[in-house]
C-alpha cells in the first residue's frame, strides 16, 4: 500500500548555483532512491523536493522522469512520483547477476594491467567513499560509490558490460543503511574500494576477484531493512 508523503524532509543538498543541474539532481536523486533515504512507496512532490534543493521544480521534475525511466520512480498522476520498492528475491537476482559479471571483470582488468595514473585518479574516489560512510552521508556514499566502480569497470573496455551493471546497480536498493550502528558492515565495505585497487596496482588478480566477490556479498548483507539478519546471506554464505 503506498502512502503519499510528498512534502517528507528528505535530506538533501542545496544546488543554488551550481551547474549541470538536471543531472546533478539527477544523481542526487538516484541516490536517495537507492539508499533508502526516499522511502519505497511514498509519492513525493516535485515542488517540495525542489524547496528542499533550492531551485525550481522544473529540473526536479525533469529528473524523476529520468528515473521513472529507469525504473526507480513511478509517476502517479496529479500527485507526484512513487518510489517503487523491490523484494528480497529481486535483490538477490541482481546479487547472482553481479557476481557473473563484477569479479571476472576485475580479474581481467588486474591481468591487463592497470596504469599507475589510472590507480591514482581513482583513489580520491575510494577515499570519498570511506569519508561518506564515517559522516553516515548515504546518498553521498551511493553516488561516490557507483562512480567508482564504474570507472574501474569501464577500464575492460566494454561498453555493453558497463551499461549492464549500471542498470543492475541503479536497480539496487540499499534499504539497512540507516538502521546500521557506527563501526558496522557499510564501514568494512566502504574501506575494501582502497584494498581493491591496491590488489590491482599490485597485479594480484586472484585476491583483486575474491575481493570484489566478497564485497558484493557485504553488500548484499545490508540491502535489506534488517541488514540481512533473516538468513539473506551474500555471495558465498556472507553477511557484511
Amino acid at each position: 500500500m503506498s502512502t503519499d508523503d510528498s512534502t517528507a524532509a528528505v535530506h538533501l543538498p542545496s544546488f543554488r548555483g551550481r551547474r549541470n543541474l538536471r543531472e546533478e539532481i539527477t544523481e542526487t536523486l538516484r541516490g536517495a532512491v537507492i539508499s533508502g533515504e526516499m522511502k519505497p512507496g511514498v509519492v513525493y512532490s516535485a515542488p517540495s523536493l525542489a524547496e528542499q534543493f533550492g531551485v525550481s521544480a522544473t529540473p526536479v521534475r525533469e529528473a524523476l522522469l529520468d528515473l521513472a525511466k529507469e525504473g526507480l520512480v513511478e509517476v502517479v498522476r496529479n500527485k507526484g512520483f512513487r518510489v517503487t520498492s523491490l523484494s528480497p528475491e529481486e535483490l538477490d537476482d541482481i546479487t547472482e547477476l553481479r557476481a557473473l559479471i563484477e569479479p571476472p571483470t576485475i580479474r581481467r582488468i588486474t591481468e591487463r594491467g592497470v596504469p599507475a595514473k589510472t590507480i591514482k585518479r581513482l583513489r580520491p574516489l575510494a577515499a570519498g567513499i570511506e569519508k561518506a560512510a564515517a559522516q553516515r552521508d548515504f546518498i553521498a556514499h551511493v553516488t561516490i560509490d557507483m562512480q567508482f566502480h564504474l570507472a574501474l569497470l569501464e577500464l575492460a573496455g566494454n561498453p555493453r558490460l558497463l551499461d549492464t551493471v549500471k542498470s543492475l546497480r541503479t536497480s539496487s536498493r540499499i534499504y539497512g543503511l540507516r538502521l546500521l550502528p557506527e563501526g558496522a558492515e557499510l564501514f568494512d565495505s566502504s574501506h575494501e574500494h582502497a584494498e581493491l585497487l591496491d590488489l590491482i596496482e599490485a597485479g594480484d588478480a586472484d585476491g583483486a576477484e575474491a575481493l570484489m566477490r566478497r564485497h558484493i556479498g557485504h553488500v548484499r548483507g545490508i540491502w535489506s531493512e534488517k541488514g540481512g539478519e533473516d538468513g539473506e546471506d551474500g555471495e558465498d554464505g556472507e553477511k557484511g
